[in-house]
């Protein structure tokens, strides 16, 4: 009886629904932050030109810019009388997709910059006295630091599955079709359903506690890489 009472529930508010609508936004938003991510980090590395810091400090702003701000951004892009008003992207799920893409990019841009820092240039010496190409040079970048992308790219998928402030202002919360986990836990709670609510949150924590384990290894490995490296030199 208590498993069909929160089935109901659960029904009602659109949980199961919930669940895939932030699994496809949660994985479609990181992939498209990880190529745009890991592309920008390294050409930011690589490259210098006028005003380098001041794009540095930009995208460091821009990690820990509040996600509502984001939000609403993209809100009165999306909007009908909005510049990309044509697209109907608002309270859609591709309008949340390219809201967290907005988050999560900077975050995964960031941090592959910074362990480029480390390894890329002591990598391109390398490649260089052993005759190796440009291609092959970037590959063995990317092979060399490929915990820490790793690590990124779970640091955004996690940053994305925990994100309620603009995906609420983007999708509007639409059961069955924009609601998230996130949103679902925000439903819940205002309906004074807190049992139903707090499941839910357990899932997300767990689901947190298991990309945290993951992100910790990938961080372990780049850790004894890195030791391995300079244990070489």
């Amino acid at each position: 009886m208590l498993k069909t009472m929160i089935e109901e529930i659960f029904s009602d508010v659109g949980v199961y629904d919930a669940i895939r609508v932030t699994f496809r936004m949660a994985v479609t938003s990181t992939f498209i932050s990880a190529v745009l991510g890991i592309v920008l980090g390294l050409a930011l590395e690589r490259f210098s030109f006028p005003g380098k810091r001041v794009v540095v400090r930009i995208n460091r702003t821009l990690m820990g810019v509040p996600p509502v701000v984001v939000g609403l951004i993209v809100y009165m892009l999306t909007m009908r009388r909005g510049p990309l008003g044509k697209l109907e992207l608002l309270f859609t799920v591709e309008g949340m997709i390219l809201a967290q893409t907005i988050i999560i990019t900077p975050i995964i841009c960031g941090m592959i910059y910074t362990y480029g820092n480390k390894t890329a240039p002591a990598v391109r010496v390398f490649a260089k006295t052993m005759g190796a190409g440009k291609l092959q040079t970037n590959l063995l970048i990317l092979r060399e630091m490929k915990h820490e992308i790793y690590f990124a790219i779970v640091s955004g998928f996690g940053r994305s599955i925990s994100e309620v402030g603009a995906v609420m202002l983007v999708g509007g919360n639409i059961k069955g079709h924009t609601r998230t986990m996130t949103t679902a836990i925000s439903l819940l709670k205002s309906q004074g359903i807190f049992t139903e609510g707090l499941t839910l949150g357990i899932l997300l924590l767990v689901m947190a506690f298991l990309l945290q384990c993951l992100a910790d290894f990938f961080q372990k490995e780049s850790k004894e890489n890195e030791k391995d490296r300079k244990s070489v030199v």
